[in-house]
């Protein structure tokens, strides 16, 4: 069956990342959260998308350049663009919303830029996963190849994705197919590729090289329904209500 994830914890729903959007995603019976972490100047591991703040908050800056206090300041903005009253939560404040709970956790690491690491992230990762005793709840996606590498060589047997996008694909001149060799290079357990490169064929190439496969993001009903009748393993969307009423036949 195909298991659904709230994108950022459902960001056509509630304020995207959120706490509210967590413990609602949780409450609607998703089987995972999709969210997104940077670290920020102080060396806090915070829950934001951007590696900019404008978009999601009502400030301005770098996540890298701000602290903590900084961000705890700022109020999310909404599906709707209205500054509404949640904050940037914290990495561990999301674990702890998650804990009490079976839903697990993919846990995507950006970088200050595009193909750029923050130093000391996935050690911090797999600490707070390790100290919430979620770590085998948990797993941790990068586009970059050298967090991939970061995150198995501290931790072996944790769960990790290597997330494709259909531009690296064309860059790459390969077929989609293809992504199962480049995941099976990198040693991850699981493949997420943007939707619109998953085929009968791509779903078969990851079963046989016994990869999770899950495409990203999903968010109108055909849609939905065509990749989940390829057998994918995890659909991930910013609207896990509808997901749950297409795929679980829910209200």
């Amino acid at each position: 069956m195909t298991r659904i994830a709230a994108h950022r914890g459902g960001a056509a729903l509630w304020p995207e990342n959120s706490l509210l959007a967590f413990e609602k995603a949780i409450a609607l019976g998703c089987d995972l959260l999709e969210l997104d972490v940077h670290l920020t100047g102080d060396g806090t591991v915070a829950v934001i998308h951007d590696a900019t703040v404008e978009r999601t908050t009502g400030g301005r800056g770098a996540v890298g350049a701000l602290t903590t206090a900084d961000l705890r300041r700022l109020r999310l903005k909404g599906p709707d663009g209205a500054v509404t009253s949640q904050r940037v939560p914290t990495f561990d404040e999301v674990l702890t919303v998650a804990a009490p709970s079976a839903v697990r956790l993919l846990v995507e690491v950006k970088g200050p830029s595009a193909g750029v690491r923050y130093e000391g992230l996935e050690e911090k990762i797999l600490a707070a996963l390790a100290s919430a005793r979620l770590e085998d709840r948990a797993t941790i996606m990068a586009f970059n190849l050298d967090v991939i590498a970061r995150v198995r060589s501290r931790a072996p047997r944790a769960p990790t994705t290597l997330l494709v996008s259909r531009g690296a694909v064309e860059r790459a001149g390969a077929r989609p197919e293809e992504t199962v060799d480049w995941a099976r290079a990198a040693g991850v357990t699981d493949l997420g590729i943007e939707h619109t490169l998953v085929s009968p064929r791509v779903a078969a190439a990851a079963r046989a090289a016994m990869l999770v496969l899950g495409v990203w993001t999903v968010n109108d009903e055909a849609t939905m329904r065509r990749v989940a009748g390829f057998g994918v393993d995890i659909l991930t969307t910013d609207r896990p209500d509808l997901a749950k009423r297409v795929l679980r036949g829910g209200r």
